[in-house]
Parts: structure tokens; sequence; C-alpha cells
């Protein structure tokens, strides 16, 4: 997450310092897809990863290890990580809800399994049917089985409705940071915020992750955020000014969250690579290639709410092109 102080033309120094490289996580084969009422073949699934790892992404969530009666979007995850494992330098993540899940997940070979938490009591229980509390105590149980299988699979908490719940309403920061230190007291390897369903502004977004980064330090690793209220890419940007160099994006701005009513739209994975390359932030991403993707995933989810402007506006002709391109070794050490 270390920042580094850019220029421009002038070679004056930007007013604030940002990040050389960075890594967009591409979430859309899980948190895209669950929220779509059809079942993409697998199939297909397939080679969205392949072409997204064409395209130069090096991080990809590929599905979750939940009940196929609860999500069957997602029930062909394992056969998903043993085809995604095949592809060098790709960082290989699954969603993981509980004990079995992650049991699952230890067996499945992924490099990482995320965990989610709600800061909301009642999303909390809506969406996992336990309190913040005892989902603390699941992680605490999740890292002694990760430990004893002696599977180096990272454990990564993410804070859902950090800034804001459409069942609760207002989620107090002290009880995010309370959370936090929580669940890295558990075990958490690394952990993320997440504005679940849209509320977060950038001054929000800001405040909360440099009120978390001295309790996390280098641990607060990743920031998930959505456009429902158009302020997806801001917030993004506001991430970035406090050093966070990784972010959860869903191609064509799919997803949302099936316990949180009003939830829409993640930020869109080319949306945030335009965002980034304008600025000089290097992600290893080809423009060509993934919008090529983005077409095809277009079709397989015809009659589906797309999101995103790239798509429709295209690249600037005042763009330059990233003059050094990240590499899947850099990639992969920075996850």
């Amino acid at each position: 997450m270390t920042s580094h102080t850019t220029a421009n033309d002038s070679g004056a120094s930007n007013a604030y310092a940002l990040p050389r490289h960075a890594i967009i996580r591409e979430v859309g084969l899980r948190d895209g897809l669950q929220s779509i009422p059809i079942t993409m073949p697998t199939a297909h699934k397939l080679a969205w990863i392949q072409e997204a790892y064409e395209a130069g992404q090096r991080e990809i969530e590929v599905g979750s290890f939940v009940p196929a009666r609860l999500l069957p979007q997602l029930a062909d995850t394992a056969e998903l990580v043993a085809y995604a494992k095949t592809l060098p330098g790709l960082v290989v993540s699954v969603l993981v809800p509980n004990l079995k899940g992650a049991e699952r997940a230890i067996e499945s070979g992924a490099d990482l399994m995320l965990i989610p938490i709600s800061a909301s009591h009642a999303h909390s229980l809506a969406n996992l049917r336990k309190t913040p509390d005892e989902v603390v105590q699941e992680i605490a149980r999740i890292r002694a089985a990760r430990d004893a299988s002696g599977v180096p699979i990272r454990i990564e908490v993410g804070f859902s409705t950090a800034f804001g719940c459409t069942i609760q309403g207002q989620v107090a920061e002290s009880e995010v940071l309370r959370l936090l230190q929580a669940v890295l007291d558990a075990g958490a390897d690394c952990v993320g915020l997440a504005d679940t369903v849209g509320y977060a502004d950038p001054h929000m977004v800001r405040r909360l992750f440099e009120q978390a980064l001295p309790i996390a330090g280098e641990r607060l690793n990743c920031g998930h955020f959505h456009d429902t209220r158009g302020m997806g890419m801001a917030n993004v940007y506001a991430a970035l000014q406090t050093g966070i160099t990784r972010f959860d994006a869903c191609l064509a701005g799919i997803g949302g969250c099936p316990h949180a009513p009003g939830a829409s739209g993640n930020v869109a994975s080319e949306d945030v690579a335009y965002m980034l390359a304008s600025m000089g932030i290097q992600t290893g991403i080809d423009f060509d290639k993934l919008m090529a993707l983005r077409g095809k995933v277009a079709d397989w989810l015809q009659g589906q709410t797309l999101h995103g402007t790239l798509w429709r506006a295209g690249l600037p002709k005042t763009m330059q092109a990233p003059a050094i391109p990240a590499t899947p070794t850099t990639l992969a050490a920075s996850a």
C-alpha cells in the first residue's frame, strides 16, 4: 500500500501522493453472478476466467462455497478454482460464509478465502444468520482449521455495510473499528472495507480508511465500492489517497447483495482500470482484450442490467498508454 509522489508534465508534485501500481480483483464471477437470476453455464465462466487472465487481470474471485440450494449460480466453484489454478501467477479467491465453506476452500486449492462480516447487526442476521460477534468467533475457528491443515491459503475478511445499511441505516464508525480489531485478533491475515449499498461519499471513505489504517496497517488492503448512487469511482479515488492499492470490481458493473435491499452495481472493472491508467497507475490490463470480454459477457447475460461508461465512450485519444505494464509476478506478489 506504499504511496509514491507522482509528477505532472511541468514537474510539479501532485497534491496527493498516488501509487505507481494497483490491483483490480475481478469479482463479477461471484459478486456479480450471485445477484443475477439466471445461471451462467460453466463453459462461459471458464472462458471468462481465461480471457480476463489474457487481458492482464491477475486476481479473480471465481465463486463461493455456499450450499447450492441457496446460490445455484455458484454451484460449480470447485471446478472453476481447479481451472483457474492452472493459470500461472493468478491469485484465486473464493468467498466462504462459515467453517464448512472454509473447509471446502482449503480442499479446493484456492489462494485466498474471503469471509464476509457485516458491520450492521441487522444485515449480519439477514445475510449470515449470525451477529457480528458470532462471525468473529467463526473466523477464529476458521483460522484454527486453516493452521491445522497446513495449507497456505490466506484469510481475508471483508467488512460489508461499513458505511451504512439499507436495513439498519446508520452504522457507527466506532463499531466498524471495534470489529476490525476483533477480526484481526481472531486471526485474519488481511481486511477490506466495503460500501455494500452505495451509501458512502469520498469524505466518508477517506475518514474511515484513515481511522482504520492505524489499527490494521498493511493488513488493510482492499476497497469494495458500489456505484448505486454514482459515487463509486470517486470513492475508489478517495481510498487511493489513503494508500489503498487493491480494489474489487465487476466487469460491466454487475453485482449487488441479495440480503441488502436496493444494493446494486459494483464499480465496473473497465472504468476503474481506465481511471487508474489515465492517472498513470499501472494495472497490467489490456483494454482491447478487456472490452472484448465485456462484449461476450453482455451476450451471455442478455436481458440483464449492465453498467459502466467506458464501453460507450471508448478510450480518449489523449490518454497515453502505460509506459511500464505491471507484470504477473508484480501483481501476485502484491496481493
